[in-house]
């Protein structure tokens, strides 16, 4: 131990002269400082037997909790959907190497094993759990810190196109569930929300289509849209009382998924879902110049940036700028006070 010109005391190892500060100016705390250094140098099993007992004394369970209890718990929190997912990909073998492990005992190496070994797809998931165990207390501090986590690379999505649909439309024999393709693409309704509609979300005296998005609660601002020529002409067909497509609801997410996709086989198309049409329809929007704001509400996206990244796709083809300043110029001018009065 040694003080420089600042008053402040600092260490140094003696076989590496490795440096580093004591951040204090008091001899005696500085001392104290230094054999607590030593002592978790000479006894390191002494000192985490030490840290159990401590840590059984504020938490009986704190030392032997594993992390298939935060994966327990998380697979509690958010809506049903959500808690089947993450049931879902907590099941992956990917987090067998710390499902039993404690989670006092867990390092950052540990860690990113699991994140190394299996790339991008426990990224996700795997953040959760860690700040999930912060926030529960059942981790004292963390073990990675937020930039030492793999930055996640979702992969791209990609908007289903006219033609695609128009094939799509062409194959489908049952016309429940072909109304129910035109329907997702006229309004961009995520698959649930438009399986779930009923003829009480249709607003005939004044033209507008009320719904609330499920995954935002019943809470939560209702979209509302107007019924445009063909929205309405799709809409007539329909069942006049009860659901829209009774079928359709009964019918869980997953099953709609498969047979949207086995119908993208039959026309020859990939790489697109049911989700698809959600960002269709966004990207519909910002080539004719919709008004960001007005779209952000159909689609029910509180954040802009969200919201970009559903229109990201869409071809924008800016016209003149002349052709805005011969309509500026023709405008009327207001006119201005006298100086009179």
């Amino acid at each position: 131990m040694y003080r420089r010109r600042n008053r402040v005391f600092y260490w140094q190892e003696n076989d590496s002269q490795k440096q580093g500060t004591l951040r204090t100016s008091d001899k005696r705390e500085a001392e104290r400082l230094l054999n607590a250094m030593n002592e978790s140098h000479r006894q390191p099993t002494l000192n985490l037997n030490l840290a159990r007992a401590y840590l059984a004394a504020h938490d009986p369970k704190m030392a032997k909790r594993s992390w298939q209890a935060v994966m327990d718990e998380m697979a509690t929190h958010g809506i049903p959907t959500t808690q089947q997912r993450c049931a879902r990909g907590f099941r992956s073998r990917a987090y067998d190497p710390i499902r039993n492990k404690p989670i006092v005992q867990t390092s950052a190496a540990d860690l990113l094993a699991v994140l190394h070994a299996n790339g991008n797809c426990v990224g996700h998931y795997s953040r959760r759990l860690h700040n999930l165990a912060v926030d529960l207390g059942w981790l004292a501090w963390p073990i990675l810190a937020k930039r030492a986590w793999p930055k996640i690379r979702s992969q791209s999505k990609r908007a289903i196109t006219a033609e695609e649909h128009r094939a799509v439309i062409a194959s489908e024999k049952n016309s429940e569930r072909r109304a129910y393709y035109e329907l997702l693409y006229e309004t961009g309704a995520a698959q649930t929300d438009a399986a779930n509609l009923t003829v009480e979300n249709i607003d005939e005296m004044n033209g507008i289509l009320v719904y609330h998005r499920k995954k935002l609660g019943p809470h939560s601002e209702p979209a509302r849209l107007t019924i445009g020529r063909k929205l309405r002409s799709l809409l007539q067909s329909l069942p006049r009382s009860g659901d829209l497509f009774p079928n359709i609801k009964r019918t869980p997410a997953n099953h709609r998924s498969a047979e949207f996709r086995r119908r993208c086989q039959v026309a020859g198309i990939t790489g697109v879902s049911l989700h698809s049409y959600r960002h269709a329809w966004a990207q519909r929007a910002k080539a004719c110049g919709y008004p960001q704001r007005f779209a952000q509400e159909a689609l029910g996206h509180s954040s802009r940036a969200v919201h970009e990244a559903y229109a990201r796709g869409a071809l924008v083809i800016c016209p003149a700028l002349e052709e805005y300043e011969s309509v500026a110029d023709h405008k009327p001018r207001p006119l201005l006070p006298s100086p009179c009065g």
